[in-house]
């Protein structure tokens, strides 16, 4: 096995430290799987609120949760400990987090207006709790090395976690909230998520272990937050990729949270939503495992605007298929998966490209920053995305747990399939813009060792 260099801003990463770095993922995914794919459900059919209510709730939520990212990108860009600015809250706050998912999940004896209070106070703890632990991992994606193209190896084995995780709690989550519940859903989720954080805060442990940060700011750096802001605006390539991960995300958002309505409520088959969710996560990890590959022969951005086109064309396609056609609803859902598996790692790795970029051209680096503020537009994007799917199903009259209208129906089958495609659409055109490629990235790289040969002397200071 290869030892990286601690030392080394170029290191090439041993297999020990990238599959370390990747547990981090699945363990979020206990938390973010479960939200994207269940949530919505949770609230309108167990925990018993309505879904335009539902709808508002998150998306008020996420929208205040958004603003915090910034907020905890300049923290942890100004974090000094023993084990370096990003691991140590991965060390620290899993317990906290999982303790918030178990309460999310938790339905009290209230009545409406205690309960919505409730699912504010609680989801809104959770959701800030997760900053709190993201954006410092998804920073140290960009420190642990230089190296462009391991940097895409890198996040493509995290989101090769992410996606197989997905897949089994996909596949397993609505098993055990029966298993655990014995018909009592209220209980069971509840112990599926005491079961879920309990997971999750084991995965940040190895982690923490695992991984080392070799890459720091230049030792002269003296910045502020509003500093780091500015930057940010001014970096071209970085603006593209934060409207495009919000645009991407509600892609994202509207295929995982509707498929519990579509299967239910459209397909009448409810029975096929595990299945179906689980061989989308599969495909997922499938397509994030082939982006290293993919990225040898073609570039990043314009192999998104290919991936990302054949998403928008298969996924209106979908739209047409007759609800007794399932076959076809799982090949397309798999086509348009695997296309889709290669954003994850291709946009991560570009983050830290931007990073780069910024330090480049304004001798100032403030990664977690950089992150954070990426994971801001992604939480807008999750957060319209789930409310817009709730909020349409309040305006064509779905009604929990009943038989729904022909007009609800359409309305379904649309938030599963055309939608996203449309949404996907626009991501390709967003794309043309994005210039950060090949040869300006080797330039970008060779320049910053040349100008800081010992810019990562502060990465030492970060092992056990």
């Amino acid at each position: 096995m290869v030892k990286a260099n601690p030392n080394d801003r170029m290191a090439k990463l041993g297999w020990g430290e990238r599959l370390g770095f990747g547990v981090g993922d699945l363990g979020f995914n206990f938390y973010w799987t479960t939200i994207a794919s269940f949530l919505a459900a949770f609230y309108t059919d167990v925990f018993g609120i309505s879904a335009a209510a539902a709808g508002t709730m998150l998306f008020v939520t996420r929208i205040i949760d958004a603003f915090t990212d910034p907020v905890m990108g300049a923290i942890a860009d100004r974090t000094r400990t023993r084990y370096g600015k990003f691991r140590i809250y991965l060390l620290v706050m899993g317990i906290p987090m999982a303790a918030a998912a178990v309460l999310t999940f938790t339905t009290p004896g209230l009545d409406d207006t205690g309960k919505l209070i409730w699912a504010y106070v609680t989801y809104s703890m959770l959701m800030l709790l997760y900053t709190v632990l993201s954006t410092p991992y998804s920073a140290l994606s960009g420190v642990m090395t230089a190296r462009s193209q391991e940097r895409t190896t890198l996040i493509s084995i995290r989101f090769l976690f992410a996606f197989t995780g997905g897949a089994l709690i996909n596949k397993y989550t609505l098993p055990l909230v029966e298993f655990f519940g014995a018909g009592n859903d209220v209980k069971g989720w509840q112990m599926t998520m005491i079961l879920y954080g309990t997971l999750a805060t084991l995965a940040f442990l190895i982690t923490f272990v695992s991984t080392r940060e070799r890459i720091a700011p230049p030792p002269a750096q003296k910045t502020n937050p509003l500093d780091d802001i500015k930057d940010l605006i001014g970096n071209k390539p970085w603006v593209i990729l934060f409207a495009l991960a919000m645009i991407i995300m509600m892609t994202f958002t509207m295929r995982a949270g509707s498929s519990y309505y579509y299967f239910n409520y459209y397909v009448e088959r409810p029975e096929l939503l595990s299945n179906y969710l689980f061989w989308q996560m599969i495909a997922y990890a499938g397509g994030a495992l082939l982006a290293p590959v993919m990225t040898k022969f073609i570039d990043k951005a314009k192999l998104l605007m290919i991936l990302m086109s054949i998403v928008g064309v298969l996924s209106i396609l979908f739209f047409f298929v007759p609800k007794d056609m399932i076959w076809a609803m799982f090949t397309l859902n798999i086509l348009i998966s695997l296309a889709l598996g290669p954003k994850s790692p291709l946009t991560w790795s570009m983050y830290a490209d931007a990073a780069d970029y910024n330090e480049w051209r304004n001798n100032r680096r403030a990664t977690a920053m950089t992150f954070s503020a990426a994971t801001f537009a992604q939480k807008l994007g999750g957060s319209l995305g789930s409310a817009g799917m709730l909020w349409v199903l309040a305006a064509i009259g779905y009604a929990a747990n009943e038989a729904q209208s022909g007009a609800s129906q359409t309305g379904i089958a649309l938030l599963q399939t055309a939608i996203p495609g449309v949404f996907a659409l626009i991501a390709v055109f967003v794309l043309r813009f994005y210039t950060l490629t090949g040869s300006q990235l080797e330039k970008i790289q060779a320049d910053l060792k040349a100008r800081f040969p010992g810019d990562n002397e502060d990465a030492v200071e970060a092992q056990p």
